[in-house]
């Protein structure tokens, strides 16, 4: 299985992060592969890689980039591993052990099915690839004592305009693993506009919608995601910050004013996914600096706003979801409690029933009460 993952302590010691019950809401499938796997699965296909060994090919991957289009260069060569029935079950088989052994207790998993169809595979037989290494990795959790349920998230490519094909393949599949939609890929030039006829087919579906937004572009593409791609969550957010006045006039007095978006999504608590060591990787927080404390994270929990901690990809910014944790807490001094407000709102704003939510939200208090 080799799924063991590093442990994170609370920063000053005590409680385990990583044994907490957690939720990961934004965690993708070709960003979250292990090196030794892409190395096995590219020798089989007769791939070239930049690396030849784990700890190699693993810095290669997790080495600075200068925005976030170079950063998605990198997925050229995972995806590229994944273009068969073998290489997909085994790549999603692995990607739930490894959320397992973070103490990850629900995942949803978002992926494009349109970019692994070239050695013939169709949409449909790619999804059902994946739906079929996920219930393994599940079953091997399970047999290793552990607790997880795993959901798929079906993306379009912003950029490749066959968003209604794949809104079409993901309701197709919701009682087969698939419990929403995305849309990814490059973001600025790309508007969710774009793909309103595809929104407009899922919202008419009753299908739950998340729409990468303010991470490489600002609140005009926010305010797409939100009116255009009716988003019930937003991938990143992270520029929603744009939308902020925080005015101090001395030592004691700041004022806050939230502009119409920002206050639109305060209000409806619509998610925010947010990844702080991707976004420190993507620049997508460089008008207020560069280093993790610069990161307007805080400032959003402070407001109110319905804030998530995310990984995005595993892989290249060399994390997990309790390394994650763990850096937050040591950024802005967080405790035990605010880490359990962050997986409370994941919860709540995942895209299963009521039911399984409120289940999910005792489990995480339950968990965070005994620790």
């Amino acid at each position: 299985m080799n799924a063991a993952a590093d442990e994170y302590l609370m920063p000053g010691g005590g409680a385990s992060i990583t044994t907490l019950p957690k939720i990961s809401l934004h965690d993708h499938l070709d960003g979250g592969l292990r090196p030794q796997t892409i190395i096995e699965l590219a020798d089989a296909i007769g791939l070239a890689l930049p690396a030849s060994s784990p700890a190699a090919l693993a810095d290669w991957f997790n080495e600075k980039k200068d925005s976030l289009v170079e950063y998605l260069k990198t997925f050229d060569l995972t995806t590229a591993v994944m273009q068969t029935h073998e290489g997909l079950f085994r790549v999603a088989r692995e990607f739930v052990q490894d959320l397992g052994a973070d103490g990850v207790i629900y995942g949803e998993i978002r992926w494009a099915p349109e970019q692994h169809l070239v050695r013939g595979l169709t949409l449909d037989q790619v999804v059902e690839a994946v739906q079929e290494g996920i219930e393994a990795g599940v079953d091997d959790v399970r047999a290793d004592g552990g607790d997880i349920r795993i959901g798929q998230l079906v993306s379009a490519m912003r950029h490749l305009d066959r968003g209604l094909e794949i809104a079409e393949l993901a309701v197709r599949h919701r009682s087969h693993g698939v419990v929403g939609f995305d849309i990814a890929g490059p973001e600025a030039g790309f508007p969710a506009g774009r793909m309103r006829e595809a929104f407009d087919y899922l919202a008419s579906h009753f299908m739950p919608r998340t729409v990468h937004a303010g991470e490489a572009d600002g609140i005009e593409s926010i305010a797409g995601a939100l009116v255009d791609g009716r988003a019930m969550r937003l991938g990143h957010g992270v520029r929603i910050a744009e939308d902020i006045q925080v005015a101090r006039e001395d030592l004691d007095n700041t004022y806050v004013t939230l502009g119409p978006v920002a206050q639109w999504v305060k209000d409806r608590e619509i998610a925010l996914e947010l990844s702080p060591t991707s976004n420190v990787d993507t620049h997508s927080f460089a008008q207020w600096g560069d280093e993790l404390v610069d990161h307007p994270f805080d400032l959003l929990y402070q407001l109110g706003f319905r804030v998530t901690v995310n990984t995005d990809n595993r892989l290249m910014s060399r994390t997990t979801l309790s390394r994650e944790l763990f850096v937050l807490a040591e950024t802005f001094g967080y405790d035990l409690t605010d880490l359990a407000v962050f997986q409370l709102n994941a919860a709540a704003s995942s895209f299963l029933p009521l039911e399984d939510r409120e289940e999910l939200a005792d489990q995480i208090t339950a968990g965070f009460e005994n620790a």
